[in-house]
């Protein structure tokens, strides 16, 4: 029973994650006109998956440390009931967000569940690896994404490479670097999901990470159109060149982090980049921003609490 409580809630955790986070690598698509916005789901979602199934081989260093291995007591972190308050927190969290257009970070609500789960749990908590190996990471990639968004984008522009109108070159690399930024986050996102799927007796690791991928998938396809208008339409005004230079670093980022196993949120490194493109040419709109800031510091401890909540109930299950 606990089992397939355990498997339907990584299931929906990945519905809800593709829901609110497919759009983010291509965001800039369809916020500068280059493409419409199915072209840009479809073109996301398809990368996503790209990424998601090459994350088995280049992203295995965030199945630890989304395990709760370290974190929690060790027999806590393998249990069914532990890691499916987790994956239902995450959940829960992730769908409240995508319901009201708002991009939040996964990341965020999966470590605030995994606090949460584990104090309802009667466990001691691990604060020190927590906040060196997840949040350290969280906190700092929307001020670097920030700064080099902003950087990136006035560089480019220096040598002709970021246009303010469209081009056919200018297009074929946005379209490239877009796709190469969702590509990272498939690699990033997909093996923290993954992760609680690891206690299932019998289940191997690359059924774990096809079932993420195709769940993702398909909250991609079905349920992007909130989120999608929020980061393509409501964060800054953008041009192609900057919506160029937001993937370029978005890319950059985020494939470094998965690479070193560094767990940073795919919608701070998107949302910083375009917000620093913007600040360069005072096209942000802070109002919206601000909106997307207090849902960012409610995510973790939304998190929290929902997954707290469900760990009351799994462990009688």
């Amino acid at each position: 029973m606990l089992v397939a409580v355990l498997i339907i809630a990584v299931g929906c955790v990945a519905y809800t994650n593709g829901a609110n986070a497919n759009f983010k690598g291509v965001a800039s698509l369809y916020g500068s006109g280059t493409t419409g916005l199915r072209t840009a789901a479809l073109w996301g979602t398809a990368a996503t998956l790209a990424g998601s199934l090459a994350a088995l081989w280049l992203s295995g260093g965030l199945l630890e440390a989304f395990g709760g291995r370290g974190i929690v007591p060790k027999e806590q972190a393998s249990s069914p009931a532990f890691l499916a308050a987790v994956a239902l927190g995450g959940t829960a969290t992730s769908f409240l967000a995508t319901r009201f257009g708002f991009p939040v970070s996964t990341t965020h609500a999966l470590v605030g569940a995994l606090v949460g789960a584990g104090l309802a749990g009667g466990g001691e908590v691990q604060l020190a690896p927590l906040a060196r190996v997840l949040l350290l990471p969280l906190f700092f990639s929307p001020a670097v994404s920030a700064v080099l968004g902003g950087v990136v984008y006035l560089s480019l522009r220096f040598v002709r490479l970021a246009p303010d109108h469209r081009t056919r070159p200018l297009d074929a690399l946005h379209v490239l670097s877009s796709g190469a930024a969702s590509f990272a986050r498939g690699l990033n996102d997909t093996p923290k999901i993954a992760a609680p799927l690891l206690v299932v007796p019998g289940l191997e690791v690359h059924w774990a990470f096809v079932m993420v991928a195709a769940g993702i998938a398909v909250g991609g396809l079905l349920d992007a159109r909130n989120v999608a208008e929020t980061l393509g339409k409501k964060v800054t005004g953008m041009n192609p060149g900057q919506g160029f230079s937001a993937c370029v670093v978005t890319a950059g980022l985020v494939a470094t982090a998965s690479l070193h196993g560094l767990p940073v949120s795919t919608t701070h490194v998107s949302v910083g980049s375009l917000l620093g493109t913007g600040v360069v040419t005072r096209q942000t709109r802070w109002r919206k921003a601000g909106e997307i800031l207090l849902a960012w510091v409610t995510t973790a401890p939304c998190g929290a609490a929902l997954a707290a909540a469900a760990y009351l109930v799994t462990r009688r299950l």
